[in-house]
């Protein structure tokens, strides 16, 4: 592949907006794409690509980039794209660049301090150390620096596993069976699916089988009430509508119209029914209080660092700040006791994050039952085994980390409430 003259161009203009990081990288380069329609998709795919290397690698490539001369952009965005495609593919290089770039790519980066070759923030750095001890902590920390597969969610409604299966291999793409949940495909290849039929016609969804999991876990069945109170664009709210066949009564809750109105094309396409979009102002809103102890099973995936999912944004490590842990945790223990709620006695109610931080996850759980003596915590273990998940061994909490288990970074807490008999007893 011969990269033409005009894509390093393109890749240095769009990596000096990116790295100002003033907002999530998939945005700037959705808005770059669309102020630039002549570049096709091969030139789209591979300025995304450098982009991405780039925020992957930032100060493994900053250090590296000292060593060159000229503009430093050009150099960061010459590094980024011989880091996939090779020196020999960048077109229109001079002489002293590409004996800069053939030299500079073939250094031992172990050599570098582990702060270097981490490429992550310092405090970010230190925090994982301190929880998971330096050798797991840089396995962790190598698995959220590489590209995430594709996983694909098979839509039940619409279709079988085997039934996907067959429409991928007519199509030629190359995929697995994930190894924990039962309705995921994984491929290793990025296809257009957007253009395929099956896609079209709600056979699959795009969604990490760690995303798939948290829906698993939540139990709902055919004609229960339930909530899924920080919906987002939905993934999980189509995963829990085709789980309960499409009965009942099935709340979408999200504070932003933008994501929500995402939702509806997804429903669509899928052919769920029961489920009900929500906006609400903030979780002790009216809508939230009118349903107070009706709903049998309600899932709180909490607003978080997001730091598991890394392998897909990058840029979310450099875009944060410690102090942005500290209010994030004030906002989830206020979401999760609001959910709370809602539930009804003998309901179930998941605590979930895409956070790697235990003070994101644990410390909550523990502080929100040390408040509310009508919830106790089931074991994760005894809630896989309900759902017949047998191959992910667990303690008390869901743990899915991707240097373990190849997924995105996921913690989940199932509590369940009391019955009134059981509180009245202990009381």
């Amino acid at each position: 592949m011969r990269l033409p003259p005009a894509i390093v161009g393109s890749t240095e203009e769009v990596l000096r907006d990116i790295l100002r990081f003033t907002g999530p990288a998939d945005s700037t380069l959705s808005r770059y794409f669309r102020e630039h329609p002549r570049l096709g998709g091969r030139e789209r795919g591979v300025i995304a690509e450098a982009v991405y290397n780039m925020l992957r690698q930032r100060t493994v490539f900053v250090q590296l980039a000292e060593s060159g001369s000229g503009p430093q952009m050009r150099r960061l965005a010459l590094l980024s794209l011989a880091e996939f495609a090779g020196v020999d593919a960048i077109a229109g290089l001079s002489e002293q660049e590409t004996e800069w770039l053939t030299r500079v790519m073939a250094f031992d980066r172990n050599s570098f301090p582990l702060a270097t070759r981490a490429n992550f923030p310092e405090w970010m750095l230190q925090r994982f150390i301190a929880q998971y001890g330096e050798d797991e902590a840089m396995q962790l920390i190598d698995a959220l620096n590489r590209p995430a597969s594709l996983d694909l969610r098979v839509n039940t409604l619409k279709a079988t596993v085997e039934e996907a299966e067959a429409a991928l291999n007519f199509a030629g793409i190359t995929f697995e069976r994930t190894p924990f949940a039962p309705l995921g495909l994984r491929l290793p290849k990025k296809p257009a699916l957007q253009n395929m039929s099956m896609f079209k016609d709600g056979l699959i969804e795009v969604q990490d089988e760690g995303s798939q999991l948290l829906a698993q876990m939540l139990g709902a069945k055919r004609g229960e009430m339930v909530v899924d109170f920080c919906a987002g664009a939905g993934g999980k709210t189509l995963a829990l509508g085709a789980l309960m066949r499409n009965t009942g009564r099935l709340y979408a809750f999200d504070i932003s119209d933008k994501r929500l109105a995402k939702l509806k094309p997804r429903m669509a396409r899928s052919g769920l029914s029961n489920v009900h979009p929500v906006l609400i102002a903030h979780e002790n809103d009216a809508k939230v209080k009118r349903l107070a102890g009706k709903i049998d099973r309600v899932l709180v995936d909490a607003p978080c660092s997001g730091l598991g999912t890394l392998r897909r944004n990058p840029d979310v490590k450099w875009r944060m700040v410690a102090t942005d842990i500290d209010e994030l945790n004030v906002k989830q223990l206020s979401i999760l006791a609001g959910a709370a709620r809602l539930v009804k006695p003998g309901g179930r109610l998941v605590y979930a994050t895409c956070s790697l931080l235990a003070e994101e996850n644990e410390a909550i759980v523990e502080q929100f039952l040390a408040t509310h003596a009508d919830y106790v915590l089931v074991p994760a273990g005894e809630v896989l085994a309900e759902q017949k998940i047998e191959a992910l061994e667990m303690g008390d909490y869901l743990k899915l980390l991707p240097h373990q288990h190849h997924t995105d970074g996921f913690f989940a807490a199932v509590l369940e409430r009391k019955k009134q008999a059981e509180v009245i007893i202990e009381k």
